[in-house]
């Protein structure tokens, strides 16, 4: 019987790449989607089994559990929670409603859905649960806040959980990617304008050139790699023996990761800002 993988986020970008992946390596990839029109394109690629989730909502959560026990009859190999989304924008002008949004998708919903598998992952004798986390769970850079503190706390969040399934047969990784080209720009864009008043801000020339680089076709950032180079760090966490506790990836994460050990905050805020 071949190994269960839930996936979230699997519309474009990272989730779809690894989707697409696995089940080429014999994995029953379980793939999910928050749009409902986004089931048809997948199942056009070849994956058989794409459910609806939207990280938001618990019953969602609930209902997507269950239908992933039903397909892998009640056997679950690995979770690799990659659903998220970026808003961009200065902490000032982030709403504790938006802010609150921000936390629904990229920490509560995951947590939830990871607690949801907890006991069946842990009746395997061989489990795996991936956290696609970012160089902004490592760093902080300006007008990002809402995005950075969610994977702040999804990094923490993550790094107890390893601890504490010490022993068990739950081996738990982060992945930890710099730029990579998927559709993230496109719905950070949609989600400033939806919860940034960017012509009553401060900010708003800061805002302007944001919106100028989140249009921009193709690669806006340096070092940035296609999605296969996450998906090869995910086989790694998936198929190794002893899986790493972190896989970084691109460039700008293994500096980043660097400067941060052996730069003060001073120096490092100030290498930042020359850089962005």
């Amino acid at each position: 019987m071949p190994k269960s993988v839930l996936i979230t986020g699997c519309s474009s970008g990272i989730g779809l790449d690894a989707a697409l992946i696995l089940q080429e390596r014999g994995y029953q990839v379980i793939a999910t989607v928050r749009n409902r029109e986004h089931i048809e394109l997948l199942q056009s690629k070849g994956l058989e089994n794409v459910l609806l989730l939207d990280l938001r909502s618990s019953e969602s959560i609930h209902t997507a559990v269950a239908k992933t026990l039903e397909i892998s009859k009640g056997r679950l190999f690995a979770v690799f929670n990659n659903g998220a989304y970026g808003l961009p924008g200065a902490v000032e002008d982030l709403t504790r409603d938006a802010l609150r949004r921000q936390f629904e998708t990229n920490l509560f919903g995951t947590h939830e859905l990871t607690r949801a598998l907890l006991p069946t992952l842990l009746q395997e004798p061989d489990a795996r649960i991936i956290q696609c986390n970012s160089v902004l769970g490592i760093v902080a850079l300006p007008f990002r806040g809402a995005y950075i503190a969610s994977k702040f706390a999804l990094q923490g969040l993550t790094d107890t959980l390893r601890q504490e399934l010490a022993g068990t047969s739950i081996r738990v990784s982060s992945i930890e990617p710099g730029p990579i080209l998927t559709e993230f720009r496109k719905n950070s864009l949609n989600a400033l304008r939806e919860e940034i008043d960017v012509q009553g801000s401060r900010h708003r020339d800061s805002y302007e050139a944001t919106i100028r680089r989140l249009h921009k076709e193709g690669a806006a950032q340096p070092f940035t790699l296609g999605p296969e180079a996450v998906t090869k760090k995910l086989i790694h966490a998936l198929e190794s023996k002893r899986p790493r506790a972190h896989y970084y990836v691109t460039f700008p994460t293994y500096l980043m990761g660097f400067l941060r050990r052996i730069l003060g905050a001073s120096m490092l805020d100030a290498f930042i800002r020359k850089a962005v």
